[in-house]
Order: structure tokens, then C-alpha cells, then sequence
């Protein structure tokens, strides 16, 4: 029963409980038992909550057992990344420079959201630290393993959150995206991640410098992100660069015809080394929106490599991130993260303004491109999820396709497209022009319904 229930969607979950055919009690018990039967292993969480879980889900029930649902999540665990503040439990960030001591008195908007809607908050999951890297560790959480393989890394820096999902930790989890922190991770360990439009889910304080996280959902379906991003998209005025808040559910986008739906196809980006099975994956993967009557086209849209452009801007981010810090305090920093801060430290305020002008020019590139294609379609990444072993990639060439998305700041989606011959998933990225979440979420849910869903991890 354990097994079942933390396999079970939040879509079905909520079902289960109007019809009162499930309690939520008994999932968060069921859930919290799968989690400390495998979390030792995989290291999820940051910090988790079993009290404060149980006691929730005891008000979750006696609200369904009164037919007086807080809202669309009443009920449902849920995981929040470690970079998110969240009322009475620290946030660490992944960084032993940040005491656990608090207070902790706020909630970042999703957090907020996830509480208004009834949601079971389980704990904090894991990150790299101040999410400035790709991995799947840090200083203070130490290393987040793969459900699939766990000699293999989970991506990052979404670590924790992914893998949570992927092992059956709660249907749901909340992560942050600036250069494929969602997308990368759940192709990694095969999951839905969706990097949603800049501004469509607020968030506070805000990232001021680089290239800014946004808030997002990770889910097993397409169906469950949209349920979500629903959720995680409602308004809040700390945000001033928040979009206006969506006039419905972006549930209502699923289940479109697509015989007039423009995609674009890019197995490479013009540029990308690709592995063999990921290439086939996405071959498999195209066909699907041929079958669905889609308008395909083979067409690389027309951006360069930019990986100096994030580089500068990731750079200048980590400066001013660690810019309050001592001598004594950086010491005890990542060492990818101090050298971050250190290239940051050195560029001029032209340097800087010169990566926001090569930013906004890829981004007028691919708006320009989605005036002919609805959507694109690439790989997630490039090769499957490394092992933990194996030696940095400071090229990213395991991740070509991920952070140009972010730098554009428009949506964009991994969908599980399949396995290696070695068990280990591979995802499809699905690119959307600005502020159509909505289409992008659509595509995924037709794709997962022809294609089928991944079972999880045993």
C-alpha cells in the first residue's frame, strides 16, 4: 500500500479524497514512510518535517470531511527547494555561510500559495548552494543521488526537488530555474519540469543581478505541473515584475487539436554533440506530433551559442550573492562558487551591460522565430545523467540546450521521452514562444498521453 499511494498523482489524489476513498492522513503517513525507507540513500531533503506534515494533513481531513476544501491542493505533499523562504523552517540555501538559528518568518509567494491551498508542505529539498551550479550537491547537504541509478547525479540544482518526485516523495515539488536548474534535473531522473515565462510565478525577495531563477513546478504528469503553475501563478504585489495574474486554470489549455500547430524541430541547435540514444529518443519523440497531426518542420532557430553571455551573467549573480561575506565566511563556500564570485568581482559595468544586450538579442531572435513556429522542440540535454564520478563539464556539454531558454526567459518544459539501454531517463524540451505556458503544458500532457508515463523507481 506504501508502494501505491506515493505513486499516485495529485490529480488522483484530490479525486480520491472528495470521494472520500482515501484520507490524507494515511497518504502523508504512507509518503513519509517511503521517504525514510529511501531518502538515506538519495538524500533528498534538506530538512523534513514529519510533525508538521501529519498535523496538516489531520486539518487537510476534517476540512474534506466536511466537503469544505481549502483549494486545489488540500492535501497533496509537496516539497519546497531549499531557495524558497518558508515560514518556521530555515532556508539554508544550500550554503553553510547561512545559520539555521532564524528567525524564519515569511513565506516566498509560492510558499504562501501552496499554504492558501491546502497543500502538505514535507520539508526543504536539497540544492546547490545558492543554486549557482549544475550539480546535484553542497556544502551543506551533501550529495543528492539519482532514484534511477544512484551512482548517477540527479542534475541540479533542483536536486533534491526532482528527485523527490522521481522516487515518489509527494506527487509535487517547487524548484527554481535560471540556466536549467528545473529542465536539466527532471530529464536526469525523468520527471516533468517546466521553466515557466519570466514573471509568471512572482517571486520575493527578488533576484536582482544575472539571469533570474523562476519559480516552478515539477510533477510526474503534465497534467499535475498545470495544476500547479496554476496554483504558483496567482498574484502577489511584493513582486513588481510579476505578470497579471491568469484569468483561469491552466488545466483548461489540455486537451487541444493540434492540426494547426506550427513546431519547430532542432536535434542540435545547429551546434549541439548529441549521444545516440538521446538522438533516437528524440527522433521517437517528433514522431509522436507528426501522429497528432501537428505541422512539423526541421528548423534551428537562429541563435548562436551564448555560453559566454550566461557565464558573464552567472558570474556577476554569484558576486553579488556572496557580496556580504567575509574572508572567513568565503572559505567555507563551494569552491565553484567562490571562483563564480570571483570572475564576477571582475567584470566592468560594461561587461555586464554588454551580456544584457547579447540576452535581449537572443531573445528578439526567437521571438522572431515563433512568428512562424508555435513551438520548438530539442533535447533536454545532451547525453544522459552523468555519474557522480565523472570529471566536471565546464563546457556544458551535457546542457547545450537548456540554458539559452532562460537567458530568452520564455517557457519552456522537459517531458520524460524515454530510457537508455542502462536504464537511465531522457527527456524532450518543449519551447514556447513568451507567456504561452499554456501551450507548452498542452503539448507535453498530448505527448505523455501517446507516449505513456514513466513508471517510478523501484
Amino acid at each position: 500500500m506504501t508502494s501505491k499511494l506515493s505513486q499516485l498523482s495529485a490529480t488522483e489524489l484530490t479525486f480520491a479524497y472528495r470521494r472520500r476513498e482515501l484520507s490524507p492522513v494515511e497518504v502523508v503517513r504512507a509518503v513519509l514512510d517511503h521517504i525514510e525507507r529511501r531518502n538515506p540513500e538519495l538524500n533528498a531533503f534538506a530538512l523534513l518535517d514529519p510533525d508538521a506534515a501529519l498535523a496538516s494533513a489531520r486539518a487537510s481531513e476534517s476540512r474534506w470531511l466536511s466537503r469544505k476544501p481549502l483549494g486545489l491542493l488540500d492535501g497533496v505533499p509537496v516539497s519546497v527547494k531549499d531557495l524558497l523562504l518558508t515560514r518556521g523552517w530555515p532556508t539554508r540555501s544550500g550554503s553553510l555561510t547561512v545559520h539555521a538559528g532564524g528567525p524564519f518568518e515569511d513565506d516566498a509567494p509560492a510558499v504562501a500559495r501552496l499554504r492558501e491551498h491546502g497543500a502538505v508542505l514535507l520539508g526543504k529539498t536539497t540544492t546547490t548552494e545558492f543554486g549557482l551550479s549544475g550539480g546535484s550537491s553542497s556544502p551543506a547537504s551533501g550529495v543528492t543521488r539519482n532514484p534511477w541509478h544512484p551512482a548517477h547525479t540527479s542534475g541540479g540544482s533542483s536536486a533534491g526537488a526532482v528527485a523527490a518526485v522521481a522516487a515518489g516523495f509527494g506527487p509535487l515539488a517547487v524548484g527554481t530555474d535560471g540556466g536549467g536548474s528545473i529542465r536539466v534535473p527532471a530529464a536526469y531522473s525523468g520527471v516533468v519540469g517546466l521553466k515557466p515565462s519570466y514573471g509568471r510565478v512572482p517571486a520575493w525577495p527578488p533576484a536582482l543581478v544575472g539571469v533570474p531563477p523562476h519559480v516552478g513546478p515539477i510533477a510526474r504528469t503534465a497534467r499535475d505541473a498545470a495544476l500547479l503553475l496554476t496554483v504558483l501563478a496567482q498574484s502577489d504585489d511584493r513582486d513588481p515584475f510579476s505578470l497579471p495574474q491568469p484569468a483561469g486554470d491552466f488545466r483548461d489549455a489540455l486537451g487541444r487539436s493540434w492540426s494547426q500547430t506550427r513546431i519547430g524541430v532542432s536535434p542540435a541547435l545547429g551546434h549541439a554533440q548529441v549521444d545516440a540514444e538521446v538522438a533516437r529518443a528524440f527522433e521517437r519523440a517528433v514522431s509522436v506530433f507528426e501522429e497528432l497531426g501537428a505541422r512539423v518542420e526541421h528548423a534551428d532557430p537562429p541563435i548562436a551559442p551564448a555560453l559566454g553571455t550566461l557565464r558573464t551573467l552567472f558570474a556577476a549573480r554569484a558576486a553579488f550573492t556572496v557580496r556580504h561575506l567575509d574572508a572567513e565566511a568565503r572559505e567555507q563556500l563551494d569552491p565553484a562558487v567562490r571562483e563564480a564570485a570571483r570572475d564576477g568581482e571582475r567584470l566592468t559595468a560594461l561587461d555586464y551591460l554588454r551580456a544584457e544586450a547579447e540576452r535581449t538579442a537572443l531573445a528578439t531572435a526567437m521571438a522572431e522565430y515563433h512568428r512562424r513556429y508555435d513551438l520548438l522542440l530539442t533535447p533536454t540535454t545532451a547525453q544522459p545523467a552523468p555519474r557522480l564520478d565523472a570529471p566536471p563539464d565546464p563546457g556544458r556539454r551535457a546542457s547545450p540546450f537548456a540554458y539559452p531558454f532562460s537567458l530568452t526567459r520564455q517557457p519552456a518544459l522537459s517531458v520524460p521521452s524515454g530510457r537508455t539501454a542502462d536504464g537511465l531517463p531522457i527527456g524532450l524540451q518543449i519551447v514556447g514562444k513568451a507567456f504561452d505556458d499554456g501551450l507548452v503544458l498542452a503539448a507535453a500532457e498530448a505527448y505523455q498521453a501517446v507516449s505513456g508515463v514513466l513508471r517510478l523507481p523501484e
